[in-house]
């Protein structure tokens, strides 16, 4: 991975969610009332965070759990709830604050929260990674080599979610009309599943993990795919 391009992405991505689009993310986050586009994205978002949680074990106590790109902390909390030790980490520090806010007590004690870069090494190592929608800014080979350093502290599986490369999703998030132009996040990243999936198999880091279960999840503006990698 070029470091510059990927500190000068995430970079935007803290400046968008810290600075542009909190208020919008906190109220799509929540179940206040919103347009129906966002109601579509809302919907979405809620159907692969339970996908992901379906691949994850029931029972999670003992298991370590990285919330890489956590936001408002909906999928921590839930995974908390199953007794997984979580670290969760967002590059907003607005958005982790929000995450802190709605964590129920009851499980506040089972997730540590953490401003940064989810490939810090500071962070330890953990038995799962989830990584829904933080890396959909990313190009293919940004997040092959993001899948490569995480792979390298996870012993059991890494769940991740990429924007599936069709030419509607290309158009949409290219005129930007998920958000008005004043707040419009930095750009979505359409990923060929084929070519993605031949890069992962071709990457030597990777090379004891393989293409588990994959899903797609399309919801008016909301289109994402789920990925997942075990170990051999």
């Amino acid at each position: 991975m070029t470091a510059a391009t990927y500190d000068e992405r995430r970079g935007q991505l803290k400046l968008y969610f810290d600075a542009t689009a909190v208020k919008a993310w906190a109220q799509l986050t929540s179940d206040a009332p919103v347009s129906r586009i966002r109601e579509t994205v809302r919907q979405g978002r809620d159907r692969m965070r339970a996908t992901i949680l379906s691949w994850l074990p029931t029972g999670m106590d003992g298991c370590a759990l990285l919330d890489a790109g956590c936001g408002t902390g909906a999928l921590s909390v839930e995974a908390a709830e199953r007794g997984a030790k979580v670290t969760a980490i967002d590059v907003a520090g607005n958005l982790v604050a929000l995450a802190q806010e709605r964590a129920p007590a009851g499980v506040k004690a089972m997730i540590d929260f953490h401003v940064g870069d989810m490939l810090s090494p500071s962070l330890g190592s953990f038995d799962h990674v989830v990584a829904m929608d933080s890396l959909i800014h990313y190009a293919r080979p940004q997040i092959v080599s993001v899948l490569g350093d995480l792979a390298q502290r996870t012993q059991g599986s890494i769940i991740f979610t990429f924007a599936p490369q069709t030419p509607m999703l290309s158009v949409m998030h290219g005129v930007g009309l998920l958000f008005p132009r004043a707040n419009r996040a930095p750009a979505i990243e359409p990923v060929s599943e084929a070519s993605l999936r031949k890069a992962i198999a071709a990457d030597p880091v990777l090379k004891t993990w393989r293409i588990g279960r994959t899903q797609k999840i399309s919801s008016g503006f909301y289109k994402s795919q789920a990925l997942e990698l075990v170990r051999r």
